[in-house]
């Protein structure tokens, strides 16, 4: 990274980092770490990755998140999947799930989670804030175009017929 890069696109950077890091993960897509309230575990986002997320969730048209009854997480779709799967935040990226292999050991992504504390400070973050009320905070805030992605239209026209 030059530093030059936007803050989303740094944090989006840190994301392909970590995909291409050998980590051995074998996920069953049962949905299980997304089950926040069964298994006492919510993600905590940087203010990067909340704006990532929202940007993907306005994407998808959605405005608002709400936590469902079960208290799953927001994003987890009616088939078990995720609605904003590619940019799903770090801690849903190194998960927790025991049928998946576990956590990342924490000296393996030491490195990258240091460059997103790095990039929430630059946003002028305050740290690791809980999945919902990051997103909700990331949703209200005003999208001031600054994010590249978003000017050149990425994503616009999917599902539109072409």
């Amino acid at each position: 990274m030059t530093g030059r890069e936007h803050p989303l696109d740094q944090v989006r950077a840190v994301y392909r980092a970590l995909e291409e890091r050998k980590i051995e993960r074998h996920c069953t897509a049962l949905a299980r770490c997304c089950s926040f309230r069964a298994n006492g575990r919510t993600p905590f986002l940087t203010k990067g990755e909340a704006l990532v997320a929202a940007r993907a969730w306005r994407a998808s048209g959605r405005r608002e998140i709400s936590v469902p009854p079960d208290g799953s997480c927001p994003f987890l779709g009616a088939t078990g999947r995720c609605g904003i799967y590619e940019a799903r935040p770090f801690g849903c990226r190194t998960h927790f799930c025991e049928a998946a292999g576990g956590p990342h050991a924490r000296g393996e992504v030491r490195d990258l989670i240091q460059r997103l504390e790095e990039i929430d400070l630059g946003l002028g973050g305050t740290g690791g804030v809980n999945l919902v009320t990051a997103v909700t905070e990331a949703l209200h805030e005003p999208d001031r175009a600054t994010d590249r992605g978003s000017r050149r239209g990425k994503g616009r026209c999917r599902g539109r017929g072409k």
